[in-house]
């Protein structure tokens, strides 16, 4: 038993039950740990949500940047960003579930720890925003609401998206960009 297996598994646990309603039991029962051997491997559910928190962070910065530092035009990497942000979090979405819906139980002091690595993230959508507005790519008077709008509709499509559905997460992407490129306007 590795934590990375114990991590994918509370993973599952928080998506299941939520963190408040998931406990160390839970957590050990799903890798066939006895609490008390789940211990010596992690202190704690909130050390716990913080590793899962900085794994699914980490993941997604690394895509991301990889993107956003190509030598493209700034429209060019928000569309591949969207799409590439939209398929991590489909095909990771124990993961993404626990990122995106139980950060905020975090304790004071882990929530400190989340808070830069979080920022950097969203810096990154940021910066090619910003670097659309310079080369007149965008039209954006708030980059960082622009920003916050652009993950809130991404974010929110955990919630709704079925690999099975109507539309492949790249489709949706696609729409996304479009209509934050487009906007609804004829």
């Amino acid at each position: 038993m590795t934590r990375e297996d114990i991590l994918d598994a509370a993973a599952q646990v928080f998506r299941q039950k939520g963190f408040h309603g998931a406990s160390m039991s839970d957590i050990a029962e799903a890798v066939n740990l006895q609490k008390a051997s789940l211990y010596h491997h992690v202190s704690s559910k909130q050390e716990i949500l913080l590793a899962l928190l900085e794994r699914a962070l980490g993941m997604l910065t690394e895509q991301i940047a990889g993107i956003a530092n190509q030598d493209i035009s700034a429209d060019q990497k928000l569309r591949q960003m969207i799409c590439a942000y939209l398929q991590a979090l489909a095909d990771n979405s124990d993961l993404s579930s626990v990122l995106l819906f139980e950060h905020r139980s975090l304790d004071k002091k882990f929530h400190a720890r989340h808070v830069p690595q979080r920022d950097k993230f969203e810096g990154l959508w940021r910066d090619v925003l910003n670097e659309g507005v310079r080369t007149k790519v965008f039209d954006c008077k708030d980059t960082g609401m622009a920003v916050r709008a652009l993950m809130g509709v991404m974010n929110w499509t955990l919630t709704w998206y079925r690999s099975d559905g109507d539309k492949s997460i790249e489709k949706i992407a696609d729409e996304y960009a479009d209509l934050l490129f487009q906007g609804l306007l004829k």
